[in-house]
C-alpha cells in the first residue's frame, strides 16, 4: 500500500524537530520534505542526531507531498500556505495564523494584518475532542496553541453544561514553549531555580480560549482570566482552573463531587487521548505522550470547581496533535503513530 507523502516547514524549531521524530515512525507516511532555512543543504540526522535514522536533506523550500504541516512563526506561517492550498495540498498548521475567526483580532494579537482573512471561516480549529468531524474533510487545519489545548480539555465539560460563568486559568509552561530561538529570558541561569508570571496584560493565547469556550455556550460565554508562568522544566504544562459554580447547579458535598467527575467521566468517554484522571497529575505523567489528563474536584468550602490538567506542550500541545488531526484528514485510526505511553522518569 502506497504511503501519504508528508512534509514540514520549518523543521528546525521545536514543534518542526518533534514532528520528524514522530513522523518517522508512523506506519502509514512517509516525511519526503522538509524545510529549514538555517540548516538547509545540511543531512537532517547532522543537525538533528537523534534523527540520524532518517536519511533525508533539509531544503530551502518544500518538496512536493501530499499533506504539509507548517510550523513556521506567526504571519509567515500563512504566507507559506496560501500556495500551498492553491496546489491542492492539505495542510496543518501549527502556528496561530488561522486558529481565530475574526481578521481584526491579528492586528490586536500578534502585531500584522491578516494575509489571507478569506481562509479564517474555512479553516477547522484542530481540537480534535470538539471538532473530529469537521477535521476529517478539511484541506485547513489550525493546530490549536499549547496553553488553550490544556485549558479548553479542562474546562470543556463544565461550560458546555452551563456551569461556569467565569473562570481563573493558572498555567505552567516549561521553557520549550519559547521556542528554539534565543533570548535573554529563556537562558540557563535566567530560568533555573526561578517562576515567572508573564503576560499579565494579555497572552496571545487568550483570544484562543475565549473564542471556543465561547462557542461551546454561546448564550454564556464564560468572563476568561488567563495568567501564564514560566517554570524551569524543558516540557510540559499544568494548567489549574478555578470556576465559581452558580447556586444549587450540583449537590452539596460528596453528592456534588460525584456529579461533577460523572460529567467528566461522560463528557471524554471513547476519547482516546483524554484521561480523566483519579488524582491529580503531573506534568511527568504525560512527557512525550499525546495524553491529556484531566483531574476535576470541588472546594467544599466555596463550592469552587477545581480542574488540573496536564499535557507535554510539544506534543499534545503542538506535534502530537498535528498528527492526530492528520489521521483524521487522511481516514486513519486516529491514534496510529501515537500510541506511546509517556516517558518515566
Amino acid at each position: 500500500m502506497t504511503k501519504t507523502r508528508v512534509g514540514i516547514i520549518n523543521v528546525t524549531g521545536y514543534a518542526g524537530v518533534e514532528l520528524a521524530r514522530l513522523l518517522s515512525q508512523h506506519p502509514e507516511v512517509q516525511l519526503v520534505t522538509a524545510t529549514g532555512r538555517s540548516a538547509a543543504g545540511q543531512k537532517l540526522g547532522k543537525v538533528f542526531p537523534h534523527l540520524s535514522a532518517l536519511d533525508m536533506v533539509v531544503q530551502s523550500q518544500p518538496g512536493e507531498a501530499d499533506l504539509v504541516f507548517s510550523a513556521m512563526p506567526h504571519k509567515e506561517s500563512a504566507i507559506e500556505i496560501v500556495p500551498l492550498l492553491q496546489r491542492g495540498v492539505r495542510v496543518v498548521d501549527i502556528s496561530a495564523d488561522f486558529r481565530l475567526r475574526q481578521p481584526g483580532a491579528y492586528p490586536e494579537w500578534y502585531g500584522f494584518e491578516h494575509p489571507a482573512p478569506h481562509l479564517l471561516e474555512e479553516a477547522v480549529y484542530g481540537l480534535p475532542e470538539l471538532y473530529r468531524s469537521r477535521i476529517a474533510p478539511a484541506r485547513l487545519i489550525a493546530n490549536p496553541g499549547c496553553y488553550p489545548t490544556s485549558a479548553i480539555l479542562a474546562l470543556a465539560p463544565a461550560v458546555r453544561a452551563g456551569l461556569v460563568s467565569d473562570v481563573i486559568f493558572d498555567s505552567k509552561s516549561g521553557v520549550s514553549g519559547a521556542g528554539r530561538s534565543l533570548s535573554l529570558g529563556t537562558h540557563y541561569s535566567e530560568v533555573n531555580e526561578d517562576v515567572s508570571a508573564y503576560a499579565l496584560g494579555g497572552h496571545r493565547h487568550l483570544p484562543e480560549i475565549v473564542q471556543e469556550l465561547g462557542l461551546l455556550r454561546p448564550e454564556q460565554p464564560p468572563a476568561v482570566t488567563f495568567v501564564p508562568h514560566l517554570i524551569p522544566m524543558t516540557r510540559g504544562i499544568l494548567t489549574t482552573a478555578y470556576a465559581s459554580l452558580p447556586p444549587g447547579s450540583i449537590a452539596a458535598g460528596d453528592r456534588g463531587l460525584d456529579e461533577i467527575k460523572a460529567l467528566y467521566h461522560d463528557f471524554y468517554r471513547g476519547e482516546p487521548f483524554v484521561r480523566v484522571a483519579d488524582a491529580p497529575p503531573h506534568t511527568k505523567h504525560t512527557w512525550g505522550s499525546n495524553y491529556c489528563l484531566v483531574y476535576p474536584t470541588l472546594d467544599r468550602r466555596t463550592g469552587r470547581l477545581i480542574v488540573i490538567s496536564c499535557i507535554d506542550n510539544l506534543v499534545k500541545g503542538a506535534a502530537g496533535q498535528a498528527i492526530q488531526n492528520m489521521n483524521l484528514m487522511l481516514g486513519l485510526p486516529e491514534t496510529t503513530g501515537l500510541q506511546a505511553p509517556a516517558v518515566y522518569p
